[in-house]
């Protein structure tokens, strides 16, 4: 499994890289803040919007901690999509939230 810690990420949006980042919170817990630019798709619908992400583009997943992410991780790369891990997840994110 590919991961990312959360410094890594705001690197490269400093930089201005497009980035594709994958929130699998529920939406309660995305209402208290996001990374910006994050498109939720929480975790129990992954399976049934999979359909919406492009296999040639490299995702970020992110959730609370780290758990459900990597449950995401596992699940998206067994179908062939280019995804990462945020090594713990919304916690370890320190940079501005939308």
């Amino acid at each position: 499994m590919n991961k990312i810690t959360a410094k890594e990420v705001e690197k490269l949006i400093n930089e201005g890289k497009t980035i594709n980042i994958i929130d699998v919170r529920e939406v309660h817990e995305v209402a208290t803040g996001k990374i910006s630019g994050a498109v939720n798709i929480p975790l129990g619908l992954i399976e049934f919007r999979m359909h919406e992400l492009d296999k040639s583009k490299e995702y970020i997943i992110v959730c609370h901690s780290g758990g459900r992410s990597s449950r995401a991780v596992q699940f998206l790369e067994s179908y062939g999509y280019n995804v990462i891990n945020l090594i713990g997840g919304m916690l370890a994110w320190e940079s501005e939230t939308k």
